[in-house]
């Protein structure tokens, strides 16, 4: 880390959410760390488009950032599908981006449940079941209050629309570039990546990650000890060691 705090570290939320979900993280790291943290289009206290948007209209957002920031390196901290923009950010940017950390994240190809709720999310006859069905998955076992607000009244608060949105675009990047591991497999010259994760706890999720690791070496997975999936509220000082060290590693 040089004198002036950089690389800065730029939190990036997902769809349906803002970036009060790393309020947390951004306290801890704004001490010693140039922070960054964005409310996309339309979420959080940015203003309401009035056209429809995907994510090439996130990544110019966060292309705006960055640039207007004048940083001169920047490491995403993506949580979950933002991960899609931050592999984008290094393609555009390069070495500008030396780093990227994902946040909880599907790394392979996604099941045909998931899929599934993303088609009945652009249903605005079934998209109510299927949010409250994610909901439930994210909140299973979780007791933490701050959590459970953010997700039943921040993102509760996103009507068909929004929902309807991220399910498209979600479903569009998985079926352009199979998977995330696929794509960061693409880039070239290799990023650094720290994907830190709790859901899901089947131990068959951190062995494709492990082994994905050995013969890939700029990849590197950590489970954290945690249950949502938003462990930035349960485990935040956990977090905050994993990120550090990542980031001072050559």
């Amino acid at each position: 880390m040089t004198w002036d705090g950089e690389p800065a570290l730029f939190f990036m939320p997902g769809w349906c959410s803002d970036r009060t979900v790393f309020q947390d993280l951004v306290l801890h790291f704004c001490a010693y760390h140039r922070t960054l943290a964005l409310d996309w289009r339309g979420h959080g206290e940015s203003g309401s488009p009035k056209h429809d948007f995907g994510n090439e209209a996130l990544l110019s957002d966060a292309l705006a950032v960055i640039e207007s920031s004048k940083a001169r390196q920047v490491i995403p901290v993506a949580l979950a599908h933002s991960g899609w923009i931050a592999i984008e950010l290094r393609r555009r940017l390069g070495l500008r981006i030396p780093k990227l950390i994902l946040v909880d994240w599907i790394l392979i190809e996604p099941s045909q449940q998931f899929l599934e709720v993303l088609k009945r999310m652009q249903d605005p006859d079934r998209w109510k079941d299927a949010v409250e069905a994610i909901f439930s998955l994210w909140l299973q076992d979780v007791d933490n209050p701050r959590l459970i607000n953010f997700v039943r009244k921040v993102m509760g608060s996103y009507g068909f629309d929004m929902w309807a949105r991220a399910a498209r675009e979600i479903s569009k990047a998985y079926a352009e570039s199979g998977s995330p591991l696929c794509a960061l497999s693409l880039l070239s010259p290799s990023v650094s990546v720290l994907h830190i994760y709790a859901q899901p706890p089947d131990p068959n999720y951190l062995t494709i990650q492990q082994e994905f690791a050995s013969s890939h070496p700029w990849f590197s997975v950590y489970r954290l000890k945690a249950r949502s999936h938003f462990p930035m509220f349960e485990v935040p000082d956990e977090m905050a060691i994993a990120i550090e060290q990542f980031i001072k590693q050559r």
